[in-house]
């Protein structure tokens, strides 16, 4: 008798320890969390750090043109450093990081980007039907979102939009899968930028790079298709901080259809973009599925982390 009460003390013990070393397995200490705020809904380290916010309401007082404004605001480093802007005054349309197209042909034409000069945006709005945290533990968490992209009471587009956020050193990688499920026959029109768009910050000495080092090109004419920058697998954005230094990369994927990248140093804009090299056509129930991944640093461009990241995505 003594025996098993010493034997199952011990292995209440050895619970407790194995429990203590793997947070994650209870509550919410020690894994990632969300929760609500009046504008969306805020993802945070296990540690309380602010990673980004899923935005589905415009804040009081904003200077945002836009309809729609699902989108992620904040975006930090793991350092709490901000990268994207939100409704900036040169650009009062955009929004942090966004995914959307201007020209939208079929039988109700549509610009849901929020520009309006070749398809119209009035009655025209992403709706957010629903943002929740889908998993989550030590290492990574996985938000979910449902839009609907919605035009003159019509849905157009049904969205489903998963969102995997862990920390590797001194950046949080972010990759994000788009299903867009269009409800007619639809049709994105050629243009120079649009599709998924990430925001950043301007700064006087910023600079764009790829895997052969600080990219140099021209700036890309956002009526000329054909300035874009070529495909590459990756292209970063870094700015000053404060004395430091902080960017954000878009790794692309190669199952993603042919991409050009508008990339305007003027507005600090990281664009690839599937609508350069001509039209592409979305079929009544057909879904478009795009994956990129985003990696938000501290410091200066880490190419070789950015290279091993782009390998792993690519090979998935």
């Amino acid at each position: 008798m003594h025996t098993a009460t010493t034997t199952l003390t011990a292995l209440l013990v050895v619970g407790l320890l194995a429990f203590a070393a793997h947070p994650a397995l209870g509550g919410e200490s020690g894994v990632y969390t969300a929760a609500p705020d009046e504008h969306g809904l805020v993802l945070k380290t296990p540690d309380g750090r602010t990673v980004f916010r899923y935005m589905t309401k415009k804040p009081a007082g904003s200077k945002l043109t836009a309809n729609s404004v699902c989108c992620l605001y904040p975006v930090k480093t793991p350092s709490g450093e901000d990268v994207v802007e939100f409704a900036p005054d040169d650009h009062p349309h955009h929004r942090g990081v966004f995914m959307t197209w201007h020209a939208i042909d079929g039988k109700i034409p549509a610009d849901f980007w929020g520009w309006g000069q070749f398809a119209p945006t009035k009655d025209r709005v992403i709706q957010s039907r629903s943002v929740r945290l889908a998993e989550a533990d030590a290492r990574h968490a996985v938000v979910e979102a449902r839009n609907d992209w919605v035009a003159e009471g019509q849905t157009l587009i049904e969205e489903t939009t998963t969102i995997v956020a862990r920390q590797q050193g001194k950046a949080y990688v972010i990759d994000f899968d788009f299903r867009l499920l269009p409800k007619m026959d639809l049709t994105l029109k050629q243009t120079a930028f649009s599709g998924f768009c990430v925001k950043s910050r301007k700064g006087p000495s910023a600079a764009y790079f790829d895997p052969q080092g600080e990219v140099k090109r021209p700036d890309p004419h956002h009526l000329k298709p054909e300035t874009d920058w070529p495909a590459a697998e990756w292209y970063d954005y870094t700015f000053p901080t404060d004395g430091k230094k902080a960017g954000v990369a878009v790794i692309d994927h190669p199952e993603n259809p042919k991409t050009a990248w508008h990339n305007l140093k003027p507005i600090a804009m990281l664009n690839p973009c599937i609508v350069t090299a001509g039209p592409v056509s979305l079929k009544e129930g057909q879904p478009l599925r795009l994956r990129y991944r985003m990696v938000v640093h501290d410091g200066p461009t880490p190419v070789d982390l950015l290279n091993e990241l782009a390998k792993r995505w690519r090979a998935k």
